[in-house]
């Protein structure tokens, strides 16, 4: 059945005008005035944006850590960002098994049967070996062309420079882009020991261990790695230093194919958080920050600097020790509590793939610091050209997947861990006023959100296979 959104004014990253869209089945097919609506479901969106459906490019879903598991699986954490407009994801695989291509399916295997909106794979490569450099070519034939790579999480994640090195030499013959989680892990592992030596164990060394400059430092080296790889195709993640901002510009600049990204708690938060009685809520890797971080952050956006706004999405109850309901059901599982009395023992991660895209409206737009077509870029438009998944996703133009949101500019939400709908004890934002909230989101065609009530289902996405990078 052919459905029309009528009487919208429709955001692009380019433009805003009005305009009505034609869906059949599950995809859009047209975009303009006058359809035939005789056959057609009508839904009247006067008053209202249309947004395409958001592309979070960095969540973590049933993630295991250190005595516990992230409380979002891929059915909870895919339904939160349902909710808060966003319709594709795209997860991590952990490098779990010695076969890369085997540490692939077995995530696959977990996360295909439980999602509830589409999504795609990057795949993590933290065992450097010759078997392991020969299975890079294989990834793409599976549809995934993006690898990820550590600089820090010594004897664990780590990989030493010459490593990441002959990766991304091997990645970019095969229109892979690099990930990577740019911070010093020799500094970090040092400055950790001395913290806890010393008695330091409250949630705000957690920031104070990981410092701001061994970040930018690494950066620059892996852009340096980059470059001596025939200027292989970067992409620094969680970028939450004013100094990266200018780091990436500069690379840039020099031509080489680097893309960055930040996350709203950099935006909005600083290591000042961490200092609460509940700081242990804000700890997460990188850490938070200074305001000049959060200012130099902002400008980047606005500028064009920085490219992307996704979430790190990977969380954890506060108080593991108390159930909470979710679906009418007791959830339980390890959580904040485990570094009460040591910071480092605290799981790392936050919640935010269903808050990302209403907050940044709130405090971008609305603030006046970023556009509303700068709004679609960052958090639509350009994770899916980086990606390989675009213009399936992240626009609105005939031949897309008729993914998008229906936005109340003007709805205001007391927001806060019952409005949001992550399977967790508590949001960031509780409390905050926000304005401008989904009203209604289709994923291919299909109402899955409607106001408060959930009509997706688990297992309703489908896995995106993405295209090689190509500049």
């Amino acid at each position: 059945m052919e459905k029309i959104i009528k009487n919208g004014k429709l955001v692009t990253d380019s433009e805003i005008f009005d305009a009505d869209i034609l869906i059949q089945d599950e995809k859009i097919v047209a975009v303009g005035k006058e359809f035939n609506e005789s056959n057609a479901e009508i839904i009247d969106a006067s008053g209202k944006l249309v947004l395409p459906g958001g592309v979070d490019a960095h969540v973590h879903l049933d993630l295991p850590m250190p005595g516990t598991v992230s409380s979002d699986d891929h059915y909870t954490g895919t339904k939160a960002a349902a909710f808060g407009g966003t319709t594709t994801v795209i997860d991590f695989a952990n490098h779990d098994l010695p076969s890369l291509i085997d540490s692939f399916n077995v995530w696959q295997e977990k996360a295909l049967p439980n999602v509830a909106i589409d999504y795609g794979i990057h795949q993590n490569f933290t065992r450097f070996n010759e078997n392991t450099l020969k299975e890079i070519p294989l990834l793409p034939k599976m549809g995934v062309t993006s690898i990820k790579m550590f600089t820090a999480y010594n004897g664990r994640m780590r990989l030493q420079d010459g490593e990441i090195f002959q990766a991304m030499r091997v990645a970019k013959d095969e229109g892979i882009i690099s990930l990577v989680h740019a911070e010093n892990g020799d500094l970090i592992d040092l400055l950790v020991a001395e913290a806890l030596a010393a008695g330091h164990t409250a949630p705000v060394w957690q920031a104070r261990t990981r410092p701001a400059w061994g970040a930018v430092e690494s950066g620059f080296r892996v852009a340096a790695l980059s470059f001596s790889a025939g200027k292989a195709p970067l992409y620094i993640v969680h970028m939450n230093v004013k100094e990266e901002a200018d780091m990436l510009l500069y690379a840039r600049e020099n031509g080489l194919p680097i893309f960055g990204e930040t996350c709203p708690q950099y935006l909005l938060f600083t290591e000042k958080n961490l200092e609460q009685p509940d700081g242990a809520k804000w700890v997460c890797s990188p850490p938070m920050r200074s305001e000049k971080d959060n200012k130099g952050l902002w400008e980047a956006l606005a500028d064009g600097i920085i490219d992307v706004v996704s979430t790190d999405h990977c969380p954890f109850l506060f108080d593991g020790t108390k159930p909470i309901l979710y679906e009418g059901k007791p959830y339980q599982q390890p959580g904040k509590e485990l570094g009460k009395d040591d910071f480092s023992k605290i799981p790392c991660g936050l919640p935010g793939v269903g808050d990302r895209m209403p907050v940044l409206w709130t405090k971008g737009v609305n603030e006046g610091r970023i556009s509303p077509t700068r709004f679609v870029q960052l958090t639509c438009t350009n994770p899916a050209k980086i990606f390989g998944i675009y213009p399936q996703k992240g626009t609105l133009l005939p031949g897309s997947d008729a993914d998008l949101a229906i936005w109340d500019p003007n709805k205001i939400v007391s927001y806060g861990v019952k409005i949001a709908k992550h399977r967790t004890d508590y949001n960031l934002y509780e409390g905050t006023e926000l304005k401008g909230f989904p009203e209604k989101v289709f994923l291919r065609g299909s109402l899955i959100v409607d106001g408060d009530n959930w009509l997706g289902k688990r297992g309703g996405g489908h896995f995106l296979k993405r295209s090689r990078f190509l500049g």
